[in-house]
């Protein structure tokens, strides 16, 4: 067994606990970090036996702090001692240790063999919460997501059993972990199938400095037209970021420069203040992302509040909405200049599966959008104004409805429908088999099936 630690209030906090939201509180009732699933299996039978709930760790990234339980009194399993990695030369199958970064996860990768797969491109993010929420970033529209790359888990379920889970065997409880993992499980390694590294990325950089939102209304709407056409090459992934006194267009394009002036999409691109076009093989392409990301969503963990939605097709605003939204911003207090909202676009082969083949849901939807606001303190109006603009939002999109589990929001009334849609029935009573207790849990996890009594 590797070391634990329990509530210190000298420590405790700052060395083992970790918070990544430190505006919500969170004590557990200890963390340990093991070093096999033999330790896994006996920290989940103590806390099964002691009537305590259960999570995993892996980044701990999570925006609500549900790593570390979401409330105060669980167990937290902080996977950082699992780093194994290997990669089968034949089959070009990676195995990967649920507790690696992201960082680690790609150069292990492009050191092994120039191999890759889809994933986010914040560095300090775990594969064990991206590869069981979704696992959506820039190379999403191209490969699809991380979950649907993962082929085999090793697993330790709520009798403490040490199990694995894929298509054929205990498939089941292999579908809810490819979407809802923290509800089932603490998955120890992933077997996931990888892809030849592409040989050239384009990455481009639009920044539109003007004095007021509604100036960079027009920019956002062509940006838009341009991500909701149903024919937009695959290879091509984008992110439009309002922030105070402008915005800014971001994201790659998996080929070469000739290749990308050949499908249109610079042509369609709205031109800025400034341009900037980088040309980058893929690993300096993911160190460049994670560089450029991380001026708006940062590793260091700091007080902040967020809100997202999803969108389909048809639920993108219209031009008279989106002016409407963005001359609404300029007229709010902010009580913070660490404000951002983000527009990321999805689809492509993320639509390919169907709906119901893994327990992640939103194959439908070609865009999402994140805003936070982050302050030293945190002000109560820098809340404020983000659920305003979630509302406004809402009002302007009656039909879009849901959002990416990873984006967690403790406000949401109705989270499980949200984050799982259609699955969260067979969800349901899947955790009434696989955990019936309800171990694993936090405050947004999936639940038992009401109907059913154990």
């Amino acid at each position: 067994m590797g070391f634990a630690g329990f509530p210190n209030p000298l420590t405790f906090q700052f060395t083992w606990v970790q918070p990544y939201n430190l505006d919500i509180k969170v004590t557990p009732a200890a963390v340990v970090r093991p070093r096999t699933a033999e330790d896994i299996s006996g920290v989940v039978k103590c806390a099964a036996a002691s009537n305590v709930k259960v999570q995993a760790k892996s980044g701990g990234h999570s925006y609500g702090n549900y790593g570390l339980g979401g409330v105060d009194g669980a167990v937290v399993v902080d996977m950082v001692n699992f780093q194994h990695f290997s990669l089968e030369n034949e089959t070009w199958l990676a195995t990967v240790g649920a507790g690696t970064r992201l960082s680690d996860v790609y150069k292990k990768l492009h050191d092994a063999g120039q191999r890759a797969i889809p994933h986010a491109v914040c560095p300090g993010v775990g594969i064990g919460g991206q590869a069981t929420i979704g696992g959506l970033g820039p190379m999403s529209r191209m490969w699809g997501s991380s979950l649907d790359h993962v082929v085999e888990v090793e697993v330790v379920t709520a009798d403490g059993k040490i199990q694995r889970a894929n298509a054929l065997h205990n498939s089941d409880l292999f579908w809810a972990l490819k979407g809802a993992g923290a509800g089932f499980g603490i998955i120890t390694e992933f077997v996931f199938r990888t892809h030849p590294e592409p040989g050239d990325v384009v990455q481009y950089e639009y920044t539109l400095a003007f004095g007021t939102q509604a100036e960079i209304a027009p920019y956002y709407l062509a940006w838009q037209n341009l991500i909701a056409d149903p024919g937009l090459d695959r290879r091509f992934g984008s992110i439009f970021i309002m922030m105070p006194l402008g915005a800014i267009i971001v994201g790659d394009f998996y080929g070469t420069e000739d290749e990308f002036r050949a499908t249109g999409i610079p042509n369609a691109l709205p031109e800025g203040s400034r341009r900037h076009i980088v040309l980058n093989d893929w690993l300096g392409s993911l160190v460049n992302g994670a560089q450029m990301e991380g001026l708006f969503l940062t590793n260091t963990p700091a007080p902040f509040y967020a809100k997202s939605l999803a969108f389909k097709r048809e639920d993108l605003p219209s031009a008279d909405k989106v002016n409407a939204l963005f001359q609404w911003v300029d007229a709010q207090n902010k009580a913070t200049l660490l404000w951002f909202i983000i527009f990321d676009a999805s689809g492509g082969a993320v639509g390919d599966v169907p709906a119901n083949a893994t327990s992640f849901a939103h194959r439908d939807k070609i865009l999402y959008y994140q805003s936070y606001a982050v302050g030293l303190p945190l002000a109560q109006a820098s809340k404020d104004f983000i659920t305003n603009f979630h509302n406004q939002v809402l009002a302007s999109c009656e039909s879009a409805y849901g959002t990416y589990p990873g984006y967690v929001d403790p406000a949401l009334a109705d989270a499980q429908q949200q984050y799982w849609g259609a699955n969260l029935p067979a969800l349901q009573k899947l955790k009434t088999r696989w955990d019936p207790n309800d171990l694993f849990h936090n405050p947004q996890s999936v639940g038992r099936a009401e109907e059913i009594a154990v």
